[in-house]
């Protein structure tokens, strides 16, 4: 099957969230328990943002922070890019690639859905992208 949006990249998976209020260990916890390497967070039921490893380790750890006392919301990484559920595949896959994103946070009207991470992306679509990025920069260099 040919996955065409997002919705269907991301087939039905449950929201992995934390809430800002929560410590950044509580939301570790949470990270190895789902098996994921980025929550979305939540204000109330409102995209605050989204804390991924990065996030731990560049803004909790090495800045000699105790993730038992530190909040997600001092942590997380504000306004996140995001991404419709009907956005095509391709369209998130050049946000993720433009911007250095591994996670985007999908959304439905005001909501947030689900999370897609560039591994829920097939091999076979990043691999035309790039093909696709290489080919249209040749032709602009030549």
């Amino acid at each position: 099957m040919i996955t065409r949006t997002i919705a269907e990249c991301i087939g039905g998976r449950p929201l992995r969230s934390v809430q800002c209020n929560s410590t950044v260990a509580d939301a570790c916890r949470r990270l190895r328990e789902y098996g994921v390497g980025a929550l979305a967070v939540l204000d109330g039921t409102r995209l605050a943002g989204i804390i991924s490893e990065r996030d731990v380790t560049s803004r909790v750890i090495a800045g000699h922070r105790d993730p038992m006392l530190t909040l997600v919301r001092e942590a997380m990484t504000r306004e996140p890019k995001t991404v419709p559920a009907h956005a095509s595949v391709a369209d998130a896959l050049q946000h993720m690639l433009d911007g250095h994103y591994r996670h985007l946070p999908v959304m439905q009207g005001e909501d947030v859905v689900g999370m897609v991470s560039l591994r829920d992306i097939p091999t076979e679509y990043r691999l035309m992208y790039q093909r696709f990025r290489e080919a249209h920069e040749a032709q602009s260099m030549g």
